[in-house]
This record gives C-alpha cells, structure tokens and sequence, in this order.
C-alpha cells in the first residue's frame, strides 16, 4: 500500500448510498509502512464541482468513469478495509492532490 493508491472499500459508512466507496490513501509513507492500524484516505465521488478541494481522477487511475477525489472529507480507515486495490494516482495526480489537501486543511506552502 502506497500513498496515492485507490480502493474500493464494501459499504464504509452505513449512511452512504453506494455499497462501494472508492477511497485515495493520503497518509505519509512511514504511516502507511508502520504498524499503525488506520490510515487516512479521502473518498471518490461521481459528483464533479470544480472546487479547488477536489482533483479529478477517471479511467486512467484504474475508475470506471470521471469522478472526483473530495479532499474535504478526509476519513480515517482500517488498513484491512483496503484490500480491493483499484489503480494509482500518477505523478502529475499526485501534486495535484497536495495542492487540494493543503487547501481543504488552510496549509500555506
């Protein structure tokens, strides 16, 4: 598990309508790679607004249609949940997802 990776969680939240949820790992490396049990992640949406807290991701991130990474709803999830691996965020993804998350968290950089 690497961060920038996409899973496809069963049923995360009994409030949420989907029965899968596709979720980004945004957690740093060594938390990933430690022994630590929860990881934070931020969850994929079909719903597009264009709001600077929200990078686009689609077919090429291994989806199977254009969504959007919601950095405004950042989740903490067990790492066993994260086992239905969906694909990657490439480079370019990835510095788009740090300016989305240092947005959503007010971090000037």
């Amino acid at each position: 598990m690497k961060r920038g990776d996409i899973y496809l969680v069963k049923k995360p939240f009994s409030d949420d309508p989907k029965k899968r949820r596709a979720f980004v790992v945004v957690s740093r490396q060594i938390l990933i790679d430690s022994n630590y049990a929860t990881v934070m992640c931020a969850p994929v949406f079909s719903a597009i607004v264009g709001l600077d807290t929200q990078v686009t991701v689609g077919v090429g991130e291994g989806l199977k249609h254009d969504s959007a990474i919601h950095c405004d709803n950042l989740v903490s999830l067990p790492k066993s949940a994260l086992t239905n691996f969906v694909g990657s965020l490439g480079l370019a993804k990835e510095a788009e997802l740090n300016r989305a998350l240092a947005v959503a968290l007010s971090i000037e950089v």
